[in-house]
């Protein structure tokens, strides 16, 4: 499981934090080169003692032209570069798959929320989907993990462990013997959807966009199993590795040659602290190879290294969680009770234990700027003179006695005159009751009295009401203009044909609709009329 060390660096005092780490050894570097250092150590001695104690003269001078040769020409190798990108790609495929890996909580609350149901079926319904979840997982980690694998070695295992039914067992067996080249972990996924689509057809899921928000929390699970698949069979490119591991090892084999102590009188080649001890090699390996060391680490987190992920306990996690959510939660919840701050709305500030830990909000960063010079150089004063610009036109009528201007609202009324007898919708405007309410130096103001004014309302209430009214004049005039053509269409056969000799027919009556000024009339209100003159 990943060595986890947050609590112990939250705080960063006096010389930092990162010093109390450094005592370590489970997951340290200390822990994984230990090994490659003694080896590089012990071959570095023995060149060292068979240069001194073995080689003759003529050994010697070869000797030492190798050292001058491995010095000069090891630092082209671009350690630094290649081993940097390297690292840098295997960290972010690292954290890429921790957060591939998919967790049930969400589709355990969807399924629990709109699978509904008290009795057994539906409980059942519920408990199995998630169980089919879950085994898909566990298959998926079977494939990728060895101490998974370890655990659940074969389908036996996981009937034992509750996450498989002996059916269930036989028929992933049976589909394993008829097509063994795909893996299996999508069935339980199928089995899973079938069931949804089961329950929405009993009436347990109330509408088609409920199951489809299920079936869509779904997918996103299976796509999480499916990329971890994808993470496990396509591996950083085998070339890349290769160049790197030659790049580290051979460079700390030209170092075993090309850092010895030799007898010469040039100073970089007899440093007397070099004799007895290559510190700064051991350091420079200690650096280079704990670096390659991290890549191998996380390279693959699904194994036993102290860094990797515990895929046990998410198995166990998972599994109970769902469980819990789906069955032990379902439709359940805490009494409804008020809060404390329920009279105040919202709480002004919530309390500390101890009031000296509290701080002062977050300000932006321009909040202290001193603008004085700048505002004082380039901003135009504003004249003192009051314009009618700088009226406020938001106060409503009686909201401040002592204003002198007051924004007076005028709306022209309609009224509609229906009239049963002879069907005809008229409208006529009529003028609004003018009082003078007070006096100022520009002239005098109005007030708009109408019929249904309310001092209770303001002026939008009463704008929306007449607006109101209106639209139903406009609708019982459609209405009767509508009825007024139905019967023009019932009359229709009943008028006498005209005669074909006639190049145009002629028609004694004027058009149905005559459109005077504040007046609409229909053909049956123009008869009407009509006989009224004729008398």
């Amino acid at each position: 499981m990943t060595v986890s060390y947050t609590a112990e660096v939250a705080t960063c005092q006096r010389c930092g934090c990162f010093w109390k780490l450094l005592a370590r050894w489970r997951a340290s570097i200390y822990k994984i080169i230990w090994f490659d250092l003694l080896i590089f150590l012990f071959c570095f001695y023995a060149m060292a003692f068979l240069y001194r104690m073995t080689l003759n003269e003529n050994d010697r001078r070869f000797f030492e032209d190798l050292v001058r040769y491995c010095r000069n020409h090891g630092a082209l190798i671009p350690l630094s570069f290649v081993l940097g990108f390297y690292v840098a790609i295997i960290v972010e495929r690292w954290w890429n798959q921790y957060i591939s890996v998919p967790w049930p909580d969400p589709l355990a609350v969807y399924v629990s929320t709109l699978i509904r149901g008290l009795d057994e079926h539906g409980r059942l319904m519920r408990r199995t989907i998630m169980r089919y979840v879950c085994l898909s997982l566990t298959m998926v980690l079977t494939m990728i993990s060895p101490g998974v694998k370890r655990r659940f070695p074969t389908y036996d295992y996981l009937v034992d462990a509750g996450l498989l039914n002996k059916n269930e067992a036989t028929i992933i067996a049976a589909m394993d013997e008829k097509f063994p080249s795909h893996f299996k972990y999508w069935m339980p996924i199928m089995w899973a959807s079938s069931i949804m689509t089961r329950a929405r057809k009993e009436g347990r899921i109330w509408d088609d966009f409920s199951l489809k928000s299920m079936i869509d929390e779904l997918n996103k699970f299976r796509y999480g199993c499916n990329m971890l698949i994808h993470y496990d069979t396509i591996s950083v490119p085998l070339v890349y590795t290769q160049v790197v591991t030659l790049a580290v090892y051979t460079y700390f084999l030209a170092a075993i040659f090309g850092h010895q102590y030799i007898y010469t009188k040039e100073d970089s080649y007899s440093n007397r602290i070099n004799y007895y001890f290559p510190v700064f090699s051991t350091l420079e390996f200690f650096f280079f190879m704990g670096w390659l060391k991290v890549a191998e680490t996380l390279i693959c987190p699904f194994g036993d290294d102290d860094d990797d992920f515990d895929l046990n306990w998410a198995i166990d996690r998972n599994l109970q969680v769902s469980y819990l959510i789906v069955d032990e939660m379902h439709n359940d919840h805490p009494t409804l009770v008020r809060d404390q701050y329920w009279d105040e709305v919202f709480p002004p500030e919530l309390p500390y234990p101890d009031e000296s830990q509290r701080h002062a909000p977050p300000e932006p960063s321009t909040a202290k700027l001193d603008l004085s010079k700048i505002t004082s150089t380039y901003i135009p004063k504003v004249p003192t003179t009051t314009t009618t610009d700088e009226i406020d036109f938001t106060n409503f009528d009686g909201e401040d006695d002592t204003y002198d201007h007051e924004l007076t609202i005028k709306f022209a009324s309609r009224r509609f005159n229906i009239h049963r007898s002879s069907s005809s919708i008229s409208f006529a405007n009529f003028s609004q009751l003018v009082s003078s309410q007070s006096r100022v130096d520009e002239g005098e103001e109005e007030e708009i009295l109408g019929p249904t004014r309310s001092t209770s309302k303001d002026d939008f209430d009463r704008l929306k009401e007449e607006r109101e009214r209106e639209r139903h004049a406009r609708q019982l005039q459609h209405a009767a203009l509508a009825l007024d053509l139905i019967k023009e269409e019932l009359q229709s056969p009943t008028d006498p044909p005209t005669s074909s000799n006639d190049p145009k027919p002629s028609s004694s009556r004027p058009p149905i609709r005559t459109s005077t000024s504040n007046q609409t009339q229909t053909d049956k209100s123009y008869v009407n009329t009509s006989k009224t003159q004729n008398h």
